[in-house]
């Protein structure tokens, strides 16, 4: 049965991989994925401007470049067969919906994969001219696929619902679009710690990131998934749609039809849900275990109490042999935040780009930007920037500087430049940061006698900006007491 089955879905990827190869069509979407993918990993991503043996580049405009591909690629496939009258022949055929779903399905997937495959000389250079880590590069691919598979069905479903390529080609990318969107660091600073969260659950982006640095979570697996199976069930359902007849004898399979697909949908986002609070399901492929915490800071992150807020201070301009480390930090931080359970808020800022940030970081924190001399082939220049992390707890802070954060070894001929042991010195930060506070319970827990709050306000001679500070005072008091 299950040899069957495969058999004939793969009967139709053969038909459909014929057709793209047949035709300029595979031909126009390699090259042009390869000439993307080249000119963001040397020219916008500035390969050989960053100075070290990563392939992190090749990945970081994947989410967005797989929405125009994927896109172009699927809105042929039941587009052109609705307006060539062939769908009809097609559902005739003695082949289930489901076969033809996953035939058209596996042949997309698999141009895909072949470029990508494209695309592998890149690590292998990279791994010549320095030590690769390879963990973020099974990562990255891993994660490129499985983005591609959730585009394709959302494609491959559309395309189903139109016999117009240009229409299905511009909703797919509308829908994937707003998939990417959604979880992206624009729209999640605009809410709340815990919507905020909730949103880039939903992205598409922001799961892509986190396999993209060789970080395996189960979580993630599972929901682009369950995208792909939703999906590429609604694209059965709607070709059943199509045999329909508006009688009352079909009127129990219409409805048993559109139940399976709200069960289908009910049931993914339930599996989605329930293994939203488990962090702990997650494999970390890279070399030195970089994003493995120590059951020491998992412990102590996990107890916190309250709100604990970590922001990095990095200027978007600054030395060459410090921006690599940037990517290093955030992740880290990262890890942070999702083994406190979301008690951990994570920020990073250009203060250059917001004048009360730094404002805030030069008066009430002690931050202030490091001059770099930055040497070019024609001239020298100094830049003044910012490389600190700032650590706060209640009323308790901690400042990570440029000299607290990097070492520097110097041989005869270069200058290598790393951080020095960054869990250690955040994990050290935090633990001073939250010893040192105490909350209002623990305040009042530790009076012995009565406290008296008196206030002295002569409300007639009062400025207007203050007419309201005595009764916001009492307020105040009247909700400690």
């Amino acid at each position: 049965m299950m040899t069957m089955f495969w058999k004939q879905s793969w009967a139709i990827a053969r038909k459909e991989l014929r057709a793209y190869f047949g035709s300029p069509m595979a031909l126009i979407f390699v090259g042009f994925f390869l000439i993307a993918t080249l000119f963001t990993f040397f020219w916008v991503e500035t390969f050989f401007v960053r100075n070290i043996a990563d392939v992190r580049p090749l990945f970081s405009s994947m989410p967005i470049l797989m929405i125009f591909l994927v896109g172009a690629l699927t809105m042929r496939q039941w587009s052109e067969e609705q307006r060539g009258g062939t769908l009809e022949v097609l559902l005739t055929l003695p082949v289930r919906r489901v076969h033809l779903v996953l035939g058209k399905f596996i042949a997309v997937l698999m141009l895909i994969i072949v470029s990508l495959a494209l695309t592998f000389f890149l690590p292998i250079t990279v791994s010549r001219l320095g030590p690769l880590d390879w963990g973020p590069v099974v990562g990255g691919y891993l994660a490129a696929v499985l983005l591609a598979s959730a585009y394709a069905a959302i494609g491959l479903f559309v395309s189903s619902r139109t016999d117009n390529q240009i229409v299905a080609f511009i909703v797919t990318v509308l829908i994937c679009g707003a998939l990417y969107i959604v979880g992206s660091g624009n729209i999640t600073s605009l809410v709340g710690d815990t919507p905020a969260e909730i949103l880039r659950a939903i992205g598409t982006g922001s799961r892509f990131e986190s396999i993209e640095r060789g970080v395996i979570d189960l979580r993630d697996l599972i929901y682009y998934l369950s995208l792909t199976v939703f999906f590429l069930w609604l694209n059965v359902t709607s070709l059943d749609v199509k045999r329909w007849s508006k009688g009352l004898r079909m009127a129990a399979y219409r409805s048993n039809a559109l139940l399976s697909v709200v069960l289908v949908g009910a049931n993914l986002l339930a599996l989605n849900t329930w293994l939203f609070p488990m962090p702990a399901l997650r494999a970390d492929l890279t070399a030195q275990q970089e994003y493995s915490l120590s059951p020491a800071t998992r412990d102590l992150v996990g107890a916190l109490q309250e709100p604990l807020l970590i922001r990095g201070y990095f200027s978007e301009r600054t030395h060459p042999l410090l921006a690599p480390l940037v990517p290093t930090i955030r992740d880290m931080l990262r890890e942070y935040q999702i083994a406190s359970g979301g008690k951990i808020k994570v920020e990073i800022v250009d203060p250059k780009n917001n004048e009360e940030l730094e404002a805030e970081a030069n008066q009430v924190y002690g931050i202030q930007p490091t001059p770099f001399r930055i040497s070019g082939r024609y001239e020298s220049s100094v830049v003044n920037s910012y490389f600190d992390i700032l650590i706060r707890y209640g009323d308790q802070h901690v400042v990570l500087g440029f000299q607290d954060l990097i070492e520097v070894e110097q041989s005869a001929d270069q200058i290598d430049v790393r951080l020095r042991n960054l869990e250690y010195d955040l994990t050290r930060s935090i633990k001073k940061v939250v010893y040192g506070f105490q909350s209002l319970d623990m305040i009042f827990a530790s009076l012995n006698k009565p406290v008296k709050l008196t206030a002295f306000v002569t409300a007639n001679t009062l400025p207007e900006s203050l007419k309201e500070a005595s009764q916001n005072i009492e307020k105040v008091a009247q909700d400690i007491q």
